[in-house]
């Protein structure tokens, strides 16, 4: 079973709602936030990435940033910004991007259910980044950030969805990125008590994005709990705040890789080493792959199509199989020399959001030649999550992201 509950949010008020929506803390750098948020004193940036509040050179983990977050937080529900809601409630979070729409039930999972592995994870997490958030989290008391997680469709959560949508929304407005973001109040106790009994029967959810995020507010429950040895499971800090979507709705894009270094090889002994294990044609044009296991690959202003050979993965590993690994494993590690795509410098990534044009711009400044790379699936992932393995490191690429401010998780009331 999966455990969603409702929770009395502070959020924007509707006439600020859009003021206050933004990205999430870590789409951009210190510079790029103060940058978007110069003429806009109501971003949540000024609570996400605080330090732009403080003297240029402040330290990013001093005690300064996170108390100005947790002050930023609470101003904006003393400036009459945002209010909280009197009852607990659930909400639909609707994004369409390019006209696909995806829709979100906003509520709180358990962490308990991330514990016992009901909430389900495909990546491993950094213990630094981790640290960054659980003081974050702590210190504002708060879950500022929804976890992105998806489910397996439901009939009865559909229909409470479909009967939502017609209704007039709470919020509706559309950033200068295009995505349109609609979101509904469920404060209905009939309505409420479907979805909580349709999620009952849901045998597990899926982290999509996330993962440090949803592990910082776990181990802040977890340190709570130990300040309240007699806790009842009942209290905010057990629970962490969730947006909810239906799997075959959603859409990972292209997560493509840039090399610094041909690793000393010449362009014709590294096309040599690929044509060992793939089978290859130059493209005129920016070559993006269509299927599973083609990849492009640019160098020198040339693209070229590749083709994996047969019978050079395994098809029943589900995490060999993914295409990021037979990069890493084929190509990556034994012909560039980067064993630790994690840490090395001579690496990089770059979301499909961006497109190819991003990658041959890289190639003719700061980079070498680079990899196009077909999407990972939602089935691959939940493959991997349900057989308690780990995808390689940027793996998926998720867009739109679900944006920051609308909804705020109180941890003690």
């Amino acid at each position: 079973m999966s455990i969603l509950r409702p929770f009395k949010a502070i959020r924007p008020k509707e006439e600020f709602a859009a003021k206050v929506a933004a990205l999430p803390y870590d789409v951009m750098n210190s510079r790029e936030a103060a940058e978007m948020t110069k003429d806009n004193p109501y971003s949540f940036l000024h609570v996400d990435k605080a330090e732009i509040d403080l003297p240029e050179g402040t330290d990013l983990y001093s005690d300064e940033v996170y108390a100005k977050a947790a002050q930023n937080l609470a101003a904006l529900s003393e400036n009459g910004i945002c209010l909280q809601e009197e009852t607990p409630c659930l909400y639909l979070y609707r994004q369409v991007m390019n006209g696909r729409p995806q829709t979100g039930i906003v509520g709180c999972a358990s962490i308990d259910d991330y514990m016992n592995n009901a909430i389900k994870k495909h990546e491993n997490t950094r213990a630094d980044k981790e640290a960054d958030r659980i003081r974050h989290v702590d210190i504002c008391d708060a879950n500022t950030g929804p976890i992105f997680l998806c489910y397996a469709r439901n009939a009865a959560v559909d229909a409470v969805i479909d009967r939502y949508l017609a209704q007039k929304p709470l919020y509706d407005f559309t950033p200068d990125d295009g995505v349109r973001n609609t979101v509904w109040r469920i404060a209905d106790d009939r309505d409420i008590g479907i979805i909580i009994e349709a999620f009952a029967k849901i045998p597990a959810l899926y982290i999509a994005d996330g993962h440090h995020r949803c592990a910082s507010a776990v181990k802040v429950g977890i340190k709570r709990r130990e300040q309240n040895p007699d806790f009842t499971g009942e209290e905010e800090f057990n629970f962490f705040l969730s947006v909810c979507f239906r799997a075959d709705e959603l859409e990972i894009m292209d997560y493509n890789r840039l090399l610094a270094d041909t690793n000393g090889l010449t362009k014709d002994e590294l096309l040599a080493k690929l044509a060992v294990h793939f089978d290859m044609e130059p493209s005129q044009t920016a070559y993006k792959p269509s299927e599973r296991h083609t990849f492009g690959f640019y160098i020198d202003k040339q693209w070229y199509a590749l083709t994996l050979k047969d019978g050079l993965c395994n098809e029943s590993d589900p995490v060999e199989s993914l295409d990021v690994s037979v990069l890493q494993n084929l190509v990556i590690a034994p012909v560039f020399g980067i064993d630790d795509p994690r840490t090395s410098k001579r690496i990089d990534f770059v979301g499909g959001i961006r497109g190819l044009n991003e990658l041959e711009k890289r190639c003719e400044t700061d980079m070498v030649c680079a990899f196009s790379m077909y999407p990972t699936s939602l089935d691959e992932l939940m493959r991997i999550a349900d057989a308690g393995k780990i995808m390689p490191p940027k793996s998926t690429w998720f867009e739109p992201k679900l944006l920051s401010g609308l909804f705020v998780h109180k941890l003690s009331e």
